[in-house]
């Protein structure tokens, strides 16, 4: 018998599962195998987001360091430098939770530890750029 778990891709220990994006809201369920953790740290300039811990014991760094979480945690993710944010699985099980933003566009997403910034307008992908590449103006 299979499940909708099924079908979350493996991408080298950590998956996702779209749920729905047909609206500016938006849900994930991500997947994380021990040792793997989900993008870099970040954190976005127009949406919201809020996660539910659904199985295992994440651990979330934020603005202001890290938490370990445990099953049915509810975590917010404000805009803004308050609102940055990297899911990683220290422990030993397998980690899932589910991720539902406000999918606003257009949307700039910012990556302290990188020095990048990821931009993207209606429907299109994220765009990343170097801010160290910034030019003084337009003109």
């Amino acid at each position: 018998m299979s499940s909708i778990w099924d079908e979350v891709p493996d991408w080298g220990g950590v998956g996702a599962l779209r749920l729905d994006r047909t609206t500016q809201l938006g849900a994930s369920v991500w997947e994380l195998q021990p040792g793997q953790r989900q993008f870099v740290y970040h954190f976005h300039r127009a949406s919201e987001e809020l996660l539910v811990v659904l199985r295992g014991a994440p651990t979330i760094r934020m603005h202001d360091g890290d938490r370990r979480l445990t099953e049915g945690a509810v975590v917010t993710f404000p805009r803004g430098p308050e609102g940055g944010h990297q899911i990683r699985n220290d422990g030993a099980d397998v980690a899932r939770v589910l991720i539902v933003s406000t999918n606003a566009r257009p949307e700039v997403s910012e990556y302290p530890d990188t020095g990048k910034i990821g931009v993207a307008v209606d429907d299109g992908p994220f765009r990343f750029h170097r801010t160290a590449d910034a030019v003084e103006s337009a003109g």
